[in-house]
């Protein structure tokens, strides 16, 4: 590990222990606080940002994850006020008994410690995850994707300034050198941190899961589909799919694939193609479905490889099926286990689809863009977890936290 990088750690790792005896009323000053500077302070980070996103295609889905305008940093700070509302959920008592031998046992949550994180272009999640880890009481390692420094930077002298404004040690919250060879000191700092969770593309996911030292908790990319069954309301599944593709179609909980039951695939599909036309929306379409899309202007016809992709810009697949068994058949094959929606007024399906697919979140009759942790009553997230230890689902404040046990004794021997 080069001295630099490793000094930097190992700051965090004693600025953590500070962290830990800050009062809750230090804590939720330092969140409140920061919102505030944020809004206070909108014009100098978006000017920062700005030198990002000039540097980027204008074409690039990259753009949009990478963009903070006024109406982004308010509700960054809108999410980093509702963490603040949280309770801390380091302390809490899990469980208390006392033994036969006397012996009285409490289990209590405590901080994970260092959390660390690797992301690609969102400067939001900067914000994210220092003010979930301030509120839990854990120091926290951030290494962003050199695309994003210049917005990075802006917010980590933000966030550090609002640290020593409240007498906690700013170190607590550290961004690294934007250099891709900085992972690399990441994957090794096993004494230092305590947990490192990759947030981005699938390759970056995977790099991390097979290189690091450090235990991995996965933020899986998110190959979503949303299920049109025969007995849905056509109107409700063309806004359902609309929203799930075009609120913002760079994000992991947006859509990637429709699959339509072949009894309502004309009329929905005929629906469907005014509202995604007006959005341009590419769409990759089964042999069946590409039939009943003839004319429309952005047509493609699929390939295998189409239905595995997360497109993370206005694009999808459209798949044909005669049931819900071949529906479930092939979001088992292609799902990411991120989320799955069906559309349907039919309720014995709908208790199916629930109980039958594998995902972090499951819906029925709304859009997959719910699956956030703020939309979802969490403050914020610092990813989606798709994997099943320790924490799936939106990985937020509640499950920055692992368990102790405390025993108390007056002389017992075993």
């Amino acid at each position: 590990m080069s001295s630099s990088v490793q000094q930097s750690i190992i700051k965090t790792w004693k600025a953590a222990i500070n962290l830990r005896q800050a009062t809750d009323k230090q804590l939720k000053a330092v969140l409140l606080q920061l919102a505030d500077e944020l809004e206070k302070n909108s014009a100098a980070i978006i000017k920062a940002n700005k030198l990002d996103v000039e540097k980027q295609d204008p074409n690039n889905p990259r753009v949009d994850r990478l963009l903070l305008n006024k109406e982004r940093i308010a509700g960054i700070a809108n999410a980093i006020r509702n963490i603040s509302k949280l309770p801390n959920p380091a302390g809490k008592t899990l469980e208390k008994r006392k033994l036969d031998n006397g012996l009285l046992l409490h289990k209590i949550a405590v901080p994970l410690g260092v959390v660390g994180a690797i992301y690609e272009s969102r400067p939001n999640v900067t914000y994210d995850i220092a003010a979930l880890c301030i509120r839990s009481q854990n120091g926290c390692v951030l290494k962003g994707s050199s695309e994003a420094d210049n917005s990075n930077q802006a917010a980590i002298r933000l966030i550090k300034k609002v640290l020593k404004a409240n007498d906690i040690d700013p170190d607590c919250v550290t961004l690294l050198p934007s250099e891709r060879e900085t992972v690399q000191e990441l994957f090794t700092a096993t004494k230092y941190v305590d947990v490192l969770i990759p947030r981005g593309s699938e390759s970056l996911i995977q790099f991390v899961r097979k290189n690091s030292l450090v235990p991995v908790i996965e933020t899986g990319a998110g190959v979503c589909h949303v299920y049109v069954e025969k007995e849905a309301s056509i109107k409700k599944a063309v806004d359902i799919v609309v929203n799930a593709k075009v609120s913002r179609p760079s994000v992991c909980n947006a859509m990637d694939t429709v699959i339509v039951d072949e009894a309502v695939a004309p009329a929905f599909l005929k629906q469907l193609q005014p509202k995604f036309n007006e959005h341009q929306v590419e769409i990759f379409a089964d042999a069946k479905s590409h039939k009943l899309l003839k004319g429309y202007p952005h047509l493609q016809q699929a390939t295998p490889e189409d239905f595995d992709r997360e497109f993370q810009s206005l694009k999808c697949a459209v798949k044909v099926v005669k049931n819900i068994d071949e529906a479930l058949d092939h979001i088992r094959e292609h799902s990411t286990k991120h989320s799955e929606a069906i559309v349907s007024n039919n309720k014995k399906n709908c208790a199916r689809f629930l109980q039958e697919v594998d995902a972090a979140a499951v819906y029925t009759n709304a859009s997959t863009r719910f699956t956030d942790g703020e939309e979802m009553g969490l403050g914020a997230e610092i990813g989606i977890s798709t994997q099943k230890l320790h924490a799936r689902g939106p990985f937020a404040l509640e499950k920055l936290v692992t368990e102790k046990w405390l025993l108390q004794g007056n002389g017992q021997v075993r």
